[in-house]
């Protein structure tokens, strides 16, 4: 059973009646399959009717939940003979970034992403999927790489931002976002970029800056998070509801603005409630846009790039 969110308090005392239910029937044989039948229909019904309205802060908490897939189940479920590759070659190899060359459905190709870890001791070992400088240059290397051999590339956006703390200041943060940037928008291969997750701050654009940007249904993409963006306009991060409703940061106000290409649906109740099935719709939308880019030569890439992200914000008369 997943991790029941605040507001979804009232389904998760269903599924515990249930649960209470099928217990004292097994303890006692009692029939009870008529009675925990109904309440399910109840609680399918009431999950149902709570993600077709969630509020952009509750789909920040659906976008943050621990048992949502991360980069190494996508890479395991879609990608095949997966090779990673390590190391920035100046400083060191940031665990917060991963990447390497691996066969998607027919085909060569890059994957590269953020990986938040899935426990303690991995969180703590990938830094929570907060990027270093080291890992932005890696991502220059590793783009560098997939220019010079020709392959497509696939990035995987999930991290709450890149890492903010002094050492990673130290060592030229905002240069090495910048660097990660300008190499997404001059490859030219066919670039898809997916927010899985969280899309934060320029630690997300540093990797999504593709041809094609597809967005998780219950996924968030954001300049800042609703917390900073509260802390900065109301100097309390209990506004970050109110921040989030503001910045627009659903896959559904984005797609209007033209910030992204396409919404990638989920299962009912979010990616973590049927990982397998949301691997594959992922799969699906990667491959769909991979083959939109089929055939065109770099210049073409690269102007299809331009064209896009200048357009954003765009006014028309």
């Amino acid at each position: 059973m997943p991790t029941f969110l605040d507001f979804e308090k009232p389904i998760a005392e269903l599924q515990a009646r249930i649960d209470e239910l099928r217990d004292t029937g097994a303890e006692g044989g009692v029939d009870i399959a008529a009675e925990v039948a109904k309440l399910q229909a109840k609680s399918d019904r009431l999950l149902k009717e709570t993600f077709s309205k969630l509020t952009p802060w509750q789909k920040t908490q659906v976008a943050r939940h621990p048992e949502r897939p991360h980069f190494k189940h996508y890479v395991a479920g879609l990608f095949d003979e997966f090779i990673p590759l390590a190391g920035d070659r100046a400083f060191g190899d940031d665990q917060a970034i991963l990447g390497g060359f691996a066969n998607f459905r027919g085909r060569r190709v890059l994957v590269m992403g953020h990986e938040k870890g899935d426990d303690t001791t991995s969180r703590l070992r990938h830094n929570f999927g907060m990027g270093k400088p080291e890992g932005y240059r890696k991502a220059v290397r590793l783009i560098s790489l997939a220019d010079r051999f020709n392959l497509p590339i696939v990035t995987l956006v999930d991290t709450s931002g890149a890492f903010p703390g002094l050492q990673a200041e130290e060592r030229g943060q905002a240069e090495a976002i910048a660097r990660s940037t300008e190499a997404c928008l001059a490859a030219g291969v066919p670039f898809v970029s997916a927010v899985v997750g969280e899309g934060g701050s320029g630690g997300a654009v540093a990797l999504a800056s593709g041809n094609r940007v597809l967005m998780f249904e219950h996924a968030v993409y954001s300049v800042i998070s609703p917390e900073g963006c509260a802390s900065i306009l109301w100097r309390t991060a209990d506004k970050a509801p109110d921040a989030a409703e503001a910045m627009k940061v659903t896959a559904q106000d984005l797609k209007e603005l033209g910030v992204i290409d396409t919404i990638v649906p989920e299962p009912l109740g979010g990616a973590h409630r049927g990982p397998s099935a949301a691997i594959g719709a992922l799969g699906d939308a990667i491959e769909a846009s991979l083959g939109e880019l089929q055939g065109l030569d770099a210049d073409a890439l690269r102007r299809d790039r331009r064209e896009k992200f200048l357009a954003m914000g765009r006014i028309l008369s």
